[in-house]
């Protein structure tokens, strides 16, 4: 498996936690986001949206998040990561796209740039940030289960996505002071060896 990443993206970060959770060795290969490798003719025959991240597989190249993570939950299905249940699986899947949906997109690097473009400063781009995770965050601690993750007590999808959006969240000063059970949630889940490894930190380029 090759996995094209950026160390920062939240969206290769969550793969990576998927990888690291399901066992399985891959090669990352650094897309440079700031440098626009992203827009390269290589990435956008791999990915069309010039995005990463993108896993290639036997030949086939999977694109989107939440798509990879699906596509290795069929093939890897343990430890599962997406419930079977119907009930169980639409909770998931709607706690996930808290962040995949409606968080994320309006905070990635082109809408950043956009905002640049259009005359926000820097700081109304970071207010800006720090307002859509505040809003999709409210939703999403009243969304969390009693367990010691979003959906019980094991780690599942829906963590996978909590997890790099409350780091992006700290890169952003955003205050986390309502969301207990959200910095509970996290903390227990990078405490995971698969969580840690998976880390900005611990993958950036040396």
């Amino acid at each position: 498996m090759i996995l094209y990443d950026y160390f920062r993206s939240s969206a290769a970060y969550r793969v990576r936690i998927a990888l690291n959770l399901k066992g399985l060795a891959y090669e990352s290969r650094d897309v440079k986001l700031l440098e626009n490798q992203q827009r390269s003719a290589a990435n956008l025959a791999r990915n069309p949206q010039g995005l990463v991240p993108s896993l290639e597989v036997g030949g086939k190249v999977i694109t989107q998040s939440l798509a990879i993570i699906e596509w290795l939950d069929a093939q890897h299905p343990e430890p599962r990561l997406i419930p079977a249940a119907p009930d169980a699986r639409a909770a998931a899947i709607a706690r996930a796209l808290v962040v995949a949906a409606d968080i994320h997109p309006l905070n990635n690097l082109r809408v950043m740039r956009r905002l640049k473009e259009m005359g926000v400063d820097e700081d109304g781009r970071n207010e800006w940030t720090r307002h859509w995770i505040a809003e999709g965050f409210t939703a999403l601690e009243a969304m969390a289960g009693d367990g010691t993750f979003l959906g019980g007590d094991a780690p599942g999808i829906a963590d996978l996505f909590l997890v790099p959006q409350m780091y992006n969240a700290r890169r952003f000063d955003t205050p986390l002071t309502n969301f207990p059970r959200l910095v509970a949630i996290d903390a227990a889940a990078t405490r995971l060896p698969a969580f840690a490894a998976a880390h900005p930190d611990a993958v950036a380029p040396k």
